[in-house]
């Protein structure tokens, strides 16, 4: 058990002495931090022209919204005036045209036919 402790010790000492000769370079932390930092200052302004974009489009969509619902109510009301002058009003001139009067319920009334007053009709003649 001791040489294979020990040719374990070799093997280590030759990886060491293999790793120590490489040399590796040293890292500039205050260069990685400013090239960091500068790197994410372009990306923090963009970041606020989209969130700015972003909001103007949902205000645009809502005010393109709010003129939809007002055109429509538009043109229901326009509907309704051409149907009222297509039909209605050819109907109304045509009212006037035979001199038809409006009356009152007070105006009105009605014939009473007794019941024994019924028409009878045998052999062509009316009884």
């Amino acid at each position: 058990m001791t040489t294979a402790v020990l040719g374990y010790l070799k093997v280590q000492r030759k990886i060491q002495t293999k790793i120590s000769s490489a040399a590796l370079p040293t890292i500039n932390w205050k260069a990685v931090c400013f090239i960091g930092f500068f790197l994410a200052l372009p990306l923090l302004v963009f970041y606020v022209f989209q969130i700015n974009d972003l909001t103007r489009g949902s205000y645009l969509v809502n005010s393109y919204e709010k003129q939809i619902i007002k055109i429509s109510e538009e043109n229901k009301t326009l509907q309704v005036s051409f149907a009222e002058s297509s039909f209605l009003g050819q109907a109304l001139e045509k009212v006037k045209a035979l001199n038809f009067q409006k009356i009152n319920s007070a105006s009105v009334k009605y014939m009473q036919i007794p019941d024994d007053s019924v028409a009878v009709i045998s052999a062509g003649t009316i009884r």
